[in-house]
């Protein structure tokens, strides 16, 4: 994973379920992130988030959308190729 600064864009509003999935890959993003500041990031989200009536902020709730995309994206090195097999 990585973290890239970009300009920050006011993401649109989440769904509830849009928040559960996000917070739900957390946890990982926690554990695999090559980054110290997304690792901390993460963990103070997973804090926050068991407080009562909690939402993220935009600032929050687009860097977690990144993080968890970050997840799934192709690092394009070591990927197996079935017609080279």
């Amino acid at each position: 994973m990585s973290y890239h600064r970009q300009q920050f864009k006011t993401p649109s509003p989440a769904t509830s379920s849009e928040i559960e999935r996000l917070l739900y890959h957390m946890p990982t993003v926690a554990q695999c992130s090559d980054s110290e500041w997304a690792a901390g990031f993460a963990k103070s989200i997973l804090g926050h988030c068991k407080r009562r009536g909690w939402k993220p902020s935009p600032k929050q709730l687009g860097m977690m959308r990144s993080l968890v995309a970050d997840l799934f994206t192709d690092t394009g090195e070591d990927d197996f190729n079935p017609i080279e097999s």
